[in-house]
């Protein structure tokens, strides 16, 4: 049965526990020192965490202490979660007999005190110190300890230790030297003062180690290289390979010069060496040189089998081969040094003897550059020629194929490939390029320049295909025009025109570059005049200039910088002449346009180039989007009812948990988690729109209380609404089509920067 914290021991202020499975009885029975006896031990006792100190497992017993006031409410908890993770450290030492050392009676041991709070138990245990000769580490288990004798029915608790103090555990005296920062608050809280640490005594035979080990240590010496372990050597150059080019000249009857790698591994000071073999020389096989290994400096013939020991024997005893015994050399007496080849020997220009071989090293990589550079100071790397053969011949290119000349069918592609194999193959595209571009299309008005006066009264769509590069034309319909509207030029590549079609070379065609608004092109010989683009078009403009440069904002402010520098006060007056320049001063599109254009000519300034001034300082901004409150949570309802969820429980519990504080509104970020922990099945379109609709304060954060009225649908439920397309009919998210209409001039003349430049001149 469980209590409600608090409350009298009523009918309605318990309830019980119905999950809970396991109901075990408490121990009675005890088994204390050999004896069999009733466990009479009370359970310790809820105690304050930041009030009077007691020992857990001996709490203190109630008293009636009758006082004029009400006693202090404060919550109690049980000690194992009052003084959880809390643990007391002290820092003592004892001093440990020796019998056997002359030099030193007794040495002493540093230990640590460890007392923990939640249950009175301790722990002692010995930091390690090297090369002692003793094990360390936990000398006392985790446990409660009893006092020393006669009072060996008691546990030692927090009141026994301190400060300069001594304490018996397990007939081995201890004397306390010091504390942590958080024991001597948590003592001084408690009211228990706490001495100033004591410096800890030294140790004898620490000392007298100090001292044999200074004794016993060789003197330094210049001359001889420290002895590198061979371990420590692979852990730090593992994978760090020096690698040469070089030659071995074979002067035999029918041999050549051989190219070949020389890499030294740094990890274990050894060599392999491979051969690369040219082209049409008629060596195949495995271009190994020589195994990787150490290589002797030296080489004298290849030794006799068992002249090559690691021990070198100085007799045999014994007359039967049971009885036999051997008599080793530990001197290794007569035993000749091999030196093998280590970095300091590799460098351009050096001779390796690889075992009667002469090679010479050529040149190296710029690894083994820098290596050098870095370790030996070497800076000098040119590399030197190989020795030239008479025999050697220039490999043979062969003539460039003359292909004949494009006779109209297919494509030019095509009628090479069916030239180059003889099982013709179709020509490959550039996939790259399609998964980048796909559905990307730039989208241009025109109007047909013709000496026929209706032809010039026709408008066209001229659609350019990024993926591919292909041009497709679209005449729009006009009522009573005699011309039909629809496809007038089937979407393909467009060659550019005054090229030979019947040559053997490929024709260049049109590119995304050339249609810009104010251009002319000539698409199968029809004249189009370009007057127009949409927004996706003049957006991917402005966002490749590198590929546009009729959208590049930068260099067409330097060509009106350099054009209006002369006359700077005279093309402000034009544009403003009667007004003012106040803080928000604007300018209509075809003001700015004619007096750029009475500065510039129209073959330097194209109206492409005005169109992306113009939209770059645009002085109106795009409107917010209008979203109907009851029709976004409409949709919401229709989207829940179809789920058939009906967990309000839920989300207010969850929104309880991610707001422990009960603030009034939450972030956007923690209503979107909501949302989606919550698993509401709305997409991710629905809630943008009702993040959109909430009620939200002047940093931006959503009301939590509109958030659970919005999908209560027993207490305030909108009109039912008929399936729609969220993503596009419930907010619907209109391109903004009047951007450049007005100039910001503040802007613009900012940008300018010949204002400033006008100031500084004057003084």
């Amino acid at each position: 049965m469980l209590r409600l914290p608090g409350m009298p021991l009523l009918p309605g202020a318990q309830f019980y526990d119905y999950s809970k499975r396991r109901h075990p009885r408490r121990q009675t029975l005890m088994h204390y020192q050999g004896i069999h006896m009733l466990s009479d031990r009370r359970e310790p006792e809820l105690v304050e965490p930041n009030g009077p100190l007691v020992d857990p497992k001996c709490p203190p017993v109630a008293t009636e202490i009758s006082a004029l006031w009400a006693p202090k409410i404060s919550i109690k908890l049980p000690p194992w979660l009052a003084y959880d993770k809390q643990v007391l450290c002290f820092n003592a030492y004892f001093k440990e007999p020796l019998t056997e050392i002359y030099h030193a009676p007794y040495q002493v041991r540093k230990v640590k005190i460890y007392f923990y709070l939640e249950d009175g138990t301790m722990q002692i245990t010995e930091p390690k110190v090297e090369n002692s000769g003793i094990p360390q580490g936990c000398l006392v288990h985790r446990q409660r300890i009893p006092k020393a004798p006669p009072s060996d029915r008691e546990f030692i608790s927090i009141f026994d230790l301190n400060v300069d103090t001594n304490v018996q555990i397990f007939d081995r005296v201890y004397h306390i030297s010091g504390c942590d920062i958080f024991t001597r608050q948590f003592l001084n809280r408690a009211g228990i003062p706490v001495p100033v640490s004591l410096l800890e005594p030294n140790d004898p035979t620490t000392e007298m180690r100090k001292r044999s080990a200074l004794k016993q240590a060789p003197k330094a010496d210049s001359s001889v290289l420290p002895k590198r372990h061979s371990f420590a050597q692979f852990l730090e150059f593992d994978r760090r390979v020096l690698k040469f080019q070089g030659y071995w000249n074979d002067r035999s009857e029918f041999g050549d010069v051989r190219k070949l790698d020389i890499c030294y591994y740094l990890a274990d000071d050894t060599i392999d060496i491979k051969e690369k073999f040219p082209r049409n020389s008629g060596r195949e096989g495995p271009s190994t040189f020589l195994k990787r290994g150490k290589l002797p400096k030296e080489f004298t013939g290849l030794a006799l089998p068992g002249q090559q020991t690691s021990v070198t024997l100085l007799n045999v005893l014994g007359s039967s081969m049971r009885d036999v015994r051997y008599v080793a050399d530990p001197l290794n007496t007569g035993q000749k040094e091999v030196q093998h080849y280590t970095d300091q020997d590799l460098q351009i220009g050096a001779v390796l003897n690889v075992f009667g071989r002469d090679v010479i090293l050529t040149s190296c990589d710029q690894f083994t550059q820098h290596y050098y550079r870095e370790k030996y100071g070497i800076q000098d790397f040119t590399p030197q020629s190989l020795p030239e053969r008479s025999d050697e011949r220039p490999c043979y290119t062969g003539q460039v194929r003359r292909l004949p000349p494009y006779n109209g069918w297919g494509s030019h592609e095509d009628s090479e490939g069916n030239c180059i194999t003889v099982e013709p193959k179709a020509p490959q595209a550039d996939f790259k390029k399609l998964f980048k571009y796909d559905g990307c299309i730039l989208r241009f008005g025109a109007k047909l320049m013709s000496v026929i006066r209706e032809n010039c009264e026709r408008s066209f769509v001229i659609s350019y295909y990024l993926a591919d590069d292909t041009v497709q034309i679209y005449e729009v319909a006009r009522r009573n025009s005699g011309f039909v509207g629809g496809e007038f030029l089937k979407r393909a590549r467009v060659p550019l025109p005054g090229q030979e079609k019947f040559s053997s070379t490929r024709p260049e065609y049109f590119r995304a570059s050339d249609f810009y608004i104010g251009s002319t092109v000539n698409l199968k010989d029809h004249i189009f005049h370009i007057i127009s683009a949409d927004e996706f078009t003049l957006l991917h403009m402005e966002q490749h200039p590198n590929e546009f440069p009729v959208a590049d904002i930068r260099a067409i402010m330097n060509k009106i910088r350099d054009a209006v520098r002369p006359q700077y006060k005279q093309f402000v007056l034009r544009c403003k002449p009667e007004v003012d320049l106040g803080d928000k001063t604007t300018v209509s599109y075809d003001t700015l346009k004619s007096t750029l254009l009475s500065y510039l000519s129209k073959e330097s300034l194209l109206n492409h180039e005005i169109v992306t001034v113009c939209r770059f300082f645009s002085a109106e901004q795009m409107p917010p989007p209008s979203c109907d409150r009851n029709h976004v949570r409409a949709a919401a309802q229709l989207e829940l009812k179809r789920a058939l969820w009906n967990n309000v429980e839920e989300l207010t519990e969850h929104l309880s948990h991610i707001n422990p504080t009960c603030k009034p509104y939450i972030s956007e970020a923690q209503v979107r988690s909501t949302l989606r922990g919550c698993r509401l099945p709305f997409s991710l379109e629905l809630v943008e729109d009702i993040l959109q609709v909430l009620q939200h304060n002047a940093q931006g954060e959503v009301e939590v209380r509109d958030v659970l009225g919005f999908f209560n649908m027993s207490a305030d439920q909108v009109p039912d609404i008929a399936p729609l397309n969220i993503a596009f009919e419930l907010c619907p998210k209109l391109p903004f089509l009047h951007k450049g209409r007005l100039v910001d001039f503040n802007w613009f003349l900012h940008c300018l920067g010949l204002e400033e430049e006008l100031v500084r001149n004057n003084f």
